[in-house]
């Protein structure tokens, strides 16, 4: 808005002894009768403004002091439902905490455990349980009975689908990272809550287990695995055993995330062996990745597959596809503009 200097200076050179009242009709009449001797109130030229002599105009914003401390107060704060929530970085809306604080950043998230979730973890677990003991029964029955041939056909089947899920769980943490708000259907949650990981990653660490992974039981819980062994039916049951299997580890990925946050004297002896010998995602690994601007060792079961997606820069050409088709850009991308010049050029290995 505008400021009007000349109707400025001729009100504040006014002689009238308080200027908040003299714009009261009653005022201006009764003054102008003391000097006029009559009933009627002309206008007073100097105080009585048109309206296109207004004191201000919306022409140009009027800048007085204390003006961008009200603006900064008036403008929304940006939150896990807006595309700006970008790893709780600078511009995210959200400060990082000092120390090592537990920070929520979802809306009615808690860290708290409720029966719910219980109910939902339990239930989703013996069902994948119940799903996978009956593939292996149908697999016997298709060998004969030979024990031997359905054991090794059965552990074959679940080495590859952890592996695969080892897979998986990078694609999915790549894209929640890098993708998408609070608002998006289905995934909105998940999303804000590994985006928002980054601001405060010990967190997940106050976290109890069935407070930790009861999200993942929406992807990959009973519907899921449920309609997979339906479409499989009772000829296919390593497809079903293969799915089964891999749900339970993505599932289960969040607590070997959270395992990887923590120090060696707060986990369990047989995780940190596990973490030693690799068949569970292990600490050094994964700070690697929470190092800015996060464009790589997104895998957290077990890590296996790291080193080999990023060599070859599995993710740098999906999001140079992701690009080309709708125009969106990773987060990586705006954390690090060379990492965008380098992967727009085909240059996608780390």
């Amino acid at each position: 808005m505008k400021f009007n200097r000349g109707i400025f200076f001729t009100l504040a050179a006014s002689p009238l002894p308080h200027l908040s009242s003299a714009f009261t009709p009653s005022n201006v009449c009764r003054e102008r009768n003391v000097h006029m001797k009559t009933n009627e109130c002309t206008k007073l030229r100097s105080t009585v403004l048109k309206q296109e002599d207004s004191l201000l105009t919306t022409d140009e914003p009027i800048a007085l002091p204390g003006m961008d401390n009200i603006a900064m107060m008036e403008e929304p704060q940006k939150s896990y439902l807006d595309d700006g929530f970008v790893f709780g970085l600078d511009g995210s809306g959200i400060e990082r905490p000092k120390g090592k604080q537990a920070s929520i950043v979802v809306e009615g998230d808690s860290l708290e455990t409720t029966p719910q979730q219980v109910a939902i973890v339990s239930a989703t677990f013996l069902a994948q349980f119940l799903i996978g003991a009956n593939a292996i029964a149908h697999v016997y029955s298709n060998l004969d009975g030979n024990v031997a041939l359905t054991a090794a056909e059965s552990m074959s089947t679940v080495v590859a689908s952890y592996i695969l899920a080892d897979f998986g769980s990078g694609v999915l943490h790549w894209s929640v990272d890098n993708y998408g708000n609070g608002r998006t259907p289905i995934m909105g949650s998940i999303i804000a809550a590994f985006q928002g990981h980054h601001s405060a990653p010990w967190t997940i660490t106050y976290r109890g287990f069935f407070n930790n992974v009861w999200k993942l039981c929406i992807p990959f819980g009973i519907p899921t695995v449920g309609a997979i062994s339906y479409l499989a039916g009772d000829e296919h049951p390593l497809v079903t055993l293969f799915f089964t299997m891999f749900c339970f580890s993505e599932i289960m990925s969040q607590e070997l995330h959270k395992w990887s946050h923590m120090t060696v004297k707060e986990t369990p002896a047989i995780v940190n062996a596990l973490q030693d010998t690799g068949l569970i995602i292990s600490r050094v690994p994964h700070a690697q990745h929470h190092m800015a601007p996060y464009e790589g060792k997104y895998c957290i079961v077990s890590g296996i597959c790291n080193e080999s997606l990023d060599n070859s820069g599995f993710f740098r050409w999906m999001e140079h596809q992701v690009y080309k088709i709708n125009g969106v850009e990773s987060n990586a991308w705006k954390l690090d503009p060379k990492l965008r010049e380098k992967t727009l050029s085909g240059n996608y290995s780390l």
